[in-house]
């Protein structure tokens, strides 16, 4: 009588290739998410720098939703950010209208320190 394995008895089948017995594994049906620009620095990062997490993510099917939801987040944070910034420093409309040069070298910059503290308060942890 032929024992059955764990992953027999849990309902798993196998296949053979050759002189090889491999499992028949399937991925769950997931969502597609949409990974911009802070979720691909997030990935890299945690590739790069947390390579457990990253695994654990990428193993239990939830790294799409967790970078996704970064992206998200990132998003919003830099909307409020530019906009707090852009108001406590004067950066108005009426300043475009005026010096349309200084306006972009002053939303740029604004932009520029946003981003950073984006980075370091949400991708980089």
């Amino acid at each position: 009588m032929e024992q059955k394995t764990i992953f027999e008895q849990l309902g798993g089948t196998y296949s053979q290739l050759g002189d090889y017995m491999l499992p028949n594994l399937t991925l769950p049906d997931t969502k597609e998410y949409v990974i911009g620009k802070y979720g691909h620095m997030r990935q890299r990062y945690l590739k790069k720098h947390r390579p457990i997490l990253y695994t654990n993510l990428l193993t239990s099917c939830k790294l799409s939703e967790h970078l996704a939801d970064i992206e998200e987040e990132c998003s919003k944070r830099m909307d409020s950010l530019v906009k707090a910034m852009a108001k406590q420093e004067g950066v108005t409309e009426a300043l475009k209208a005026a010096d349309q040069m200084a306006w972009v070298r002053r939303m740029n910059n604004i932009r520029n320190r946003a981003k950073e503290i984006v980075l370091n308060e949400i991708v980089y942890v």
